[in-house]
């Protein structure tokens, strides 16, 4: 009962209409993730970004280079299993949240 009204408030939110659907949305997200943490390491050493000369921060570091790549695969294979305009409009409005704001009118 209680995992129907998670499903029924997850399609509500994201617009869509089968427990099916939301099943493949998940899977699109765990396979992103793990492509995405799997990839990050081998291209942030060779960047030369390694915990041995950076210390602590290279997590952080590795963070904020990994994340427009994980943007892009989370399209990539959200096309791949037929959900391309659900995660082409998760992104849109995912990097409208994390863009910086103007606070002034130059106009």
């Amino acid at each position: 009962m209680i995992f129907q009204n998670i499903l029924d408030k997850l399609k509500k939110r994201w617009e869509v209409s089968s427990n099916f659907e939301v099943l493949i949305i998940f899977t699109v997200f765990a396979i992103t993730g793990s492509t995405s943490a799997f990839l990050s390491k081998p291209f942030t050493n060779g960047l030369g970004i390694t915990k041995e000369a950076f210390g602590w921060i290279a997590i952080p570091i590795r963070l904020i280079i990994i994340f427009p790549f994980y943007q892009i695969l989370l399209v990539i294979i959200g096309s791949i299993f037929g959900q391309f305009h659900f995660f082409w409009k998760f992104e849109k409005k995912n990097t409208q949240t994390h863009a910086p704001r103007r606070h002034c009118n130059l106009d």
